[in-house]
């Protein structure tokens, strides 16, 4: 079906449900819902609802309600709210020991956070819904109807429990907690199986990664997976997006921040925080197939830049996982040989470092166009990417990033692996010379920190390349280092917002030359 476009928000109606003509000639859908909307909206055509067959938009609230809407003229056909009786949905003042009492990752009631999925076939939707009395929490899956909202099978409760000795067990047994568990992830339906994933409400512990599996015909529980049971946390976020499946029946899913390995060992799979998992199911559990824990996911652990910030995807026709982690890293899989762990680096297909700053609170999105492939990751503080896919020679691998550049009062900030260009601007604290070129040392995109001075011996070679080409008045290396490492040290501080103009204020350079490099197995590409 083809989406409605949206005009001016002046524009849109503030109430009910209608189709109106905006000032630029377009036209806006607007409905208002009960309360804020983290699931993401879903979509199923040709629907057998209201006397016809129609495509139906389906909203669940953080109050616990569930709209159903005509996609193409916005008519409502049911809404039910489904907190359970004698409760309310819970709030983030009841998260009374998450971020120190002081938890504003939402800012009221806490009901269907996680997006639903839908079965076409059965024309049901499940989701998980939230409910307290004030004392006592509950989480409930149901099965509704999608033609008009009634439950299909008794909600169920759910409860889980695991064996181990990790954060809050007790006599070696580990509980599902319906307070403190975060059903954030989108539900994932594969082989007739609802799946359920739960992490936790700012790190607000004791908690554990859940993965439960329940019967989509019955709602009865047939997977229990917890992810750190001798030890904590490994809860799974993605920001929100659900596990990817492939069509072995296999699960892949990142954990955040917690215990890595047991007994002493990094590999053991008992406890698998901060790794990349594929999962296959084994009688009333999965197992771990394979795995990638990055090298130093220890110091993600203790600055919160955990793995699996960011939704993680299955590159469609192809043997690879792509994931991310809110240290800016992108890291493209092998989804059948993930890599493991290994103390000094990372084994996998590739590793791009975005920034720092990136944060990679995103979902990736795949598209495949007349043209090529293209990978597409939007995370905060960065722009939007458009990443190619290359399938040559039949062996899929990562092309250069494309390059997004934007003009900001003349100086070009350009992203990916290319050297550029960037012209200095007038008002410098230095006398500019416009024929005087800084070359900064290359950023390091692998990953992997002991790469670091290729990025300063690649600049050295350039800098030596001009002077020889008798080109420009060039700064010699080690004051190119040298004011590059004091322009760094001010944007860690937040002291300079613009690292390229102070650069070449502290050279007086007029053309500042940057750059960055990535590697692509075992090569380093510039």
């Amino acid at each position: 079906m083809d989406w409605i476009q949206i005009g001016h928000l002046e524009d849109i109606p503030r109430q009910g449900s209608r189709v109106v003509n905006t000032a630029a000639g377009e036209i806006a859908l607007f409905r208002s819902v009960d309360d804020q909307v983290f699931a993401q909206p879903l979509v199923v055509a040709n629907v057998p609802i209201s006397n016809g067959v129609h495509n139906v938009v389906y909203v669940a609230t953080v109050n616990n309600t569930v709209y159903a809407s005509d996609g193409d003229n916005g008519t409502l056909y049911w809404q039910r709210n489904f907190t359970a009786p004698g409760m309310r949905p819970p709030l983030n003042t009841d998260m009374t020991g998450a971020c120190g009492g002081n938890y504003q990752d939402f800012s009221g009631h806490i009901g269907i956070v996680g997006t639903p999925v839908i079965d076409a076939a059965s024309g049901t939707i499940y989701f998980v819904t939230r409910g307290t009395t004030g004392t006592t929490f509950a989480q409930q899956l149901h099965a509704a109807s999608i033609v008009d909202g009634s439950e299909l099978q008794t909600p169920v409760t759910i409860t889980a429990t695991a064996a181990g000795n990790g954060d809050g067990s007790s006599n070696n047994v580990i509980a599902f907690d319906p307070l403190r568990a975060n059903q954030r992830q989108a539900l994932t339906l594969l082989n007739g199986v609802v799946y359920v994933t739960f992490s936790s409400h700012c790190d607000w512990g004791p908690y554990h990664g859940w993965i439960l599996g329940y019967d989509a015909a019955t709602l009865q529980q047939q997977i229990v997976y917890n992810a750190t049971p001798d030890g904590y946390a490994g809860g799974m976020w993605e920001s929100g997006m659900g596990m990817a499946a492939d069509a072995q029946g296999n699960l892949y899913v990142v954990t955040g921040n917690g215990t890595v390995g047991d007994s002493g060992s990094a590999t053991n799979l008992t406890n698998r925080g901060e790794s990349a998992l594929k999962l296959t199911p084994s009688g009333s559990t999965l197992t771990v197939a394979s795995y990638f824990t990055p090298y130093d996911y220890q110091n993600a652990n203790d600055n919160d830049l955990d793995y699996g910030g960011m939704g993680a995807l299955l590159i469609p026709g192809s043997g690879y996982y792509l994931t991310g982690g809110k240290d800016g890293t992108l890291y493209l899989l092998n989804k059948d040989d993930m890599g493991g762990y290994l103390p000094g680096s990372n084994a996998v297909q590739q590793a791009l470092a975005l920034g720092s700053t990136a944060n990679m609170h995103c979902q990736a999105a795949y598209f495949k166009g007349s043209t090529g492939e293209f990978i597409y990751v939007w995370s905060e503080n960065d722009p939007l990417r458009a990443i190619p896919f290359d399938r040559a020679a039949g062996l899929p691998r990562w092309r250069r990033p494309a390059v997004l550049v934007s003009i900001v009062a003349g100086v070009a900030v350009v992203t990916g692996a290319l050297v550029t260009l960037a012209q200095r601007t007038a008002g410098s604290r230095q006398t500019t010379n416009a024929r005087r070129v800084v070359v900064a040392p290359l950023e390091n995109r692998t990953g992997d920190a002991s790469l670091d001075p290729v990025g300063i011996m690649a600049a050295d070679w350039m800098t030596e390349g001009l002077q020889q080409a008798a080109v420009a008045d060039v700064v010699p290396t080690p004051t190119a280092i040298e004011a590059s490492r004091y322009v760094a040290s001010l944007s860690v501080t937040g002291k300079v917002r613009k690292p390229l103009r102070t650069l070449a204020a502290e050279t007086g350079a007029g053309i500042v030359v940057t750059g960055a490099f990535y590697r692509e197995g075992r090569q380093l590409l510039f």
